[in-house]
């Protein structure tokens, strides 16, 4: 990692938002965003107890998919229109990957949930890392692939090599990188982990 350019970027957004994301500015763009409604919806759709009705549990998955800014509105219904036209053994089977990387074998779950979602051209990086997100913003990350590979680029991150099929092994290390990232600057950068991705954007943007 090139810690130069990461302080750099740093100062040029604090410069602009002495505040970090806490900046009013920067509040009415999470705002659109709806972070915080999306998590405190999928910390209960998607607790461990809820997978009891796999069936409400996907309907709901579904929804948090849908009401996402962050995923594109071309893979939204797409998703939909897929998981709803699943077979009842396939619908059975994603809901138990989607409990196994929430609640078990993350490897195994997000593996699965590949596999499935592959089936139907769906296997994007968006549509496997957004509940992960909303369920755990501290700690999981949602990876939007024009900021991903921006941030590995200028920011030198020259063990990670970004693929469009998403992997347990790069998704691993990318997240280990903006735990790493986020050490290094000012806590008002990271009120959330898509907040700091958002940094990244916003800095490889002008790059």
């Amino acid at each position: 990692m090139n810690l130069k350019k990461l302080r750099d970027a740093e100062s040029i957004f604090l410069h602009s938002y002495p505040d970090g994301f806490a900046d009013e500015q920067m509040q009415q763009t999470l705002k659109k965003h709806n972070v915080g409604k999306l998590t405190e919806f999928a910390k209960t759709a998607l607790a461990k107890k809820a997978f009891a009705n796999q069936g409400a549990v996907l309907d709901d998955i579904v929804k948090i998919v849908s009401r996402s800014s962050m995923v594109s509105m071309f893979e939204k219904p797409k998703f939909r229109d897929y998981v709803n036209g699943m077979s009842r053994d396939d619908r059975e089977y994603l809901a138990g990957a989607y409990k196994r990387m929430l609640h078990g074998s993350q490897q195994k779950g997000f593996n699965d949930i590949v596999d499935v979602l592959g089936d139907g051209k769906l296997a994007k990086w968006s549509l496997l890392t957004i509940c992960l997100f909303y369920y755990r913003p501290e700690k999981e990350v949602f990876v939007k692939p024009t900021t991903t590979k921006n941030a590995i680029r200028q920011f030198e991150l020259e063990d990670l090599v970004y693929n469009p099929r998403p992997s347990w092994a790069f998704y691993n290390d990318y997240k280990a990188a903006i735990t790493d990232m986020k050490s290094k600057v000012n806590p008002s950068l990271s009120p959330n982990n898509a907040a700091f991705t958002g940094f990244l954007m916003m800095a490889t943007a002008v790059d």
